[in-house]
C-alpha cells in the first residue's frame, strides 16, 4: 500500500527580525539582519524541498515583562528588533514560483479593509500563492501601541476575529471571479454588474464595500490560525485552512486532531477542509550519537540560564517570571495573554526551574538523530495521528535550513510521505491535493 503523503510548512519564529545573535553558523545575518536575504534565501530552499508554505510571524511590541523593564530582551535582541514581514511577500513571491506564503495579521488592530485589499494584492501578484494566518494579539504593550490603555479580554478578542473573518470573506467576494472582462469591443474592463457592496454592520466592525482591486485568484487566500484554547480551536473550526499546533506528544497530537475534526462537523465543514499541521522541531546529525549531544549541549545551555526561556515566555503571557522563585512548587496561573501556551508551559515541570529546563515548542525532545531516525519518527507519528502534516520551527540559519531541505525532506521524499513536485498554481490547490 502506498504511503499516505503529508503536508510541509516553515513557521519562522521572530520573523523579520534578529536571527543567529551570538549563535553559531550565524554568519552574517545577526549583522544584517534588516536585509531580506536570509528570507528569500530560505523560502527558495523550502521550493526546492516542495514544501507547502512558509509562515511569517509578527508582533507589534518592544516586551518589558521580565524583571519590567524594555532592557532584557533589547540586550538580547529577544523580539525586538523586529521588521514589519509584509514587505518581504512581493520579494519572495518574485524569487520563487511555487511556494505558499503566509504573513501574520492582528484582528485586533487591523482595519478589515484595509487587510482583505492589501491580502487581495498580495494574492493577485503572487499568482495565487498567498495565506493569512491571523492572531488576536496577546500583549498589553501592542494594545498600547494602538491607543487602548488595556488589551481586550480575552474571549472578547475572539469575539471580534470572528466578524473579522466573515467579513474579509464577503470583501473578497465582492468580486465575481469574472468581472474583469477587458472587453475593447464594447469598451468595457469591468463588468458592473459583478462587483457588489457588501453593506457589512457588525458589533465592531463595519464596511460598505466592495474591494476597489480585483477577486484573489484563489478566490479566498489560505487562512491559517495557531491558538490553542477553546476559543481559539472554535474560531478555526468556523474559518480557518490551517491549524498549526506546537504539541510535544503524538497522544496530544491525535487528540487535538480528533477533536479538531469534531468541530468541524459540527460547524457543518467536512473534517478535511482543515489541515492540522504540528510544529516539529528535529535535531539532526550524521550520527544519532552526534544529535544528542547537540540536544544535551542546547539543555545545558537552558540550564545555565532559565531567565532566557522565561522571559520569552513572560513575552507571550504578559507574566513577570523575575518575580518568582525558580525552585517553588508552582501554582496555577492565569493570563488575559496566551492561554493554551502558558497550560502548555506549565505542564512541562513542577517548579519554574525544571519547566525552564525541559521547555520544547512543539515536538521537538523525540525527533532527534540521523535522517533515517527522524523521518521514522516523524512518519510513525503521521500514521497514529491520522494526518496532515507538520510546521518545521527552529532556529534560523542557513545551516539548519540545509540539514531540514537538503537532508531530512530527501528521506521523507524516498519514503513517499511528501510530494517531490507541486501539482497545481495556486497555494489552496496544492494544500488540498492530499
Amino acid at each position: 500500500m502506498a504511503a499516505r503523503q503529508f503536508h510541509l510548512g516553515w513557521f519562522l519564529g521572530n520573523s523579520f527580525g534578529v536571527h543567529g545573535w551570538s549563535q553559531p553558523w550565524s554568519g552574517v545575518d545577526a549583522r544584517e539582519w534588516a536585509q531580506p536575504d536570509l528570507h528569500v534565501e530560505l523560502a527558495k530552499a523550502l521550493e526546492r524541498a516542495c514544501f507547502d508554505c512558509l509562515l511569517l510571524e509578527d508582533s507589534l511590541f518592544v516586551p518589558d515583562n521580565y524583571g519590567g523593564s524594555m532592557d532584557f530582551y533589547l540586550k538580547r535582541a529577544l523580539r525586538a528588533p523586529k521588521n514589519d514581514p509584509l514587505p518581504l511577500v512581493p520579494l519572495i513571491a518574485q524569487a520563487t514560483r511555487h511556494l505558499g506564503i503566509v504573513p501574520t495579521i492582528s484582528t485586533s488592530f487591523y482595519p478589515p479593509f484595509l487587510l482583505a485589499r492589501l491580502i487581495a494584492t498580495l494574492d493577485l501578484m503572487s499568482k495565487g500563492r498567498v495565506g493569512c494566518n491571523f492572531v488576536t494579539s496577546t500583549a498589553e504593550r501592542a494594545a498600547q501601541n494602538f491607543g487602548l490603555d488595556a488589551h481586550l479580554e480575552h474571549d472578547l478578542r475572539y469575539e471580534m476575529a470572528d466578524e473579522f473573518v466573515a467579513l474579509a470573506t464577503k470583501l473578497w467576494s465582492s468580486w465575481e471571479a469574472d468581472a474583469i472582462v477587458m472587453d475593447e469591443k464594447s469598451g468595457t474592463f469591468v463588468d458592473p454588474a459583478k462587483v457588489h457592496a457588501v453593506d457589512f454592520k457588525g458589533r465592531f466592525f463595519s464596511s460598505r464595500g466592495p474591494l476597489n482591486t480585483a477577486r484573489p485568484p484563489q478566490g479566498r487566500p489560505v487562512l491559517v490560525q495557531a491558538g490553542g484554547s477553546p476559543q481559539g480551536k472554535a474560531f478555526a473550526a468556523r474559518h480557518m485552512d490551517i491549524v498549526i499546533a506546537a504539541l510535544g506528544t503524538v497522544a496530544e497530537m491525535k487528540a487535538f486532531r480528533d477533536d479538531m475534526r469534531a468541530r468541524l462537523s459540527a460547524e457543518g465543514r467536512d473534517p478535511d477542509s482543515c489541515k492540522v499541521l504540528f510544529v516539529v522541531s528535529p535535531t539532526l546529525g550524521e550520527t544519532n550519537e552526534e544529535a544528542e549531544e547537540r540536544v544535551r549541549r542546547r539543555k545545558a545551555q537552558r540550564e545555565a540560564a532559565p531567565e532566557i526561556t522565561l522571559a520569552m515566555m513572560g513575552s507571550l503571557t504578559d507574566i513577570d517570571f523575575s518575580t518568582f522563585d525558580l525552585d517553588a512548587p508552582l501554582a496555577e496561573l492565569t493570563t488575559n495573554g496566551q492561554q493554551g501556551t502558558l497550560k502548555r508551559f506549565l505542564a512541562q515541570g513542577r517548579t519554574l526551574r525544571e519547566v525552564a529546563s525541559n521547555y520544547s515548542f512543539g515536538f521537538e525532545h523525540a525527533v532527534a538523530g540521523t535522517t533515517r531516525r527522524v523521518a521514522d519518527v516523524m512518519e510513525e507519528a503521521m500514521e497514529r495521528v491520522g494526518g496532515d502534516g507538520f510546521m518545521f520551527s527552529g532556529p534560523l540559519s542557513r545551516r539548519y535550513v540545509a540539514e531540514i531541505t537538503d537532508g531530512l525532506v530527501p528521506e521523507l521524499q524516498r519514503r513517499g510521505l511528501v510530494r517531490t513536485a507541486y501539482s497545481h498554481a495556486h497555494f489552496r490547490d496544492n494544500l488540498f491535493a492530499f
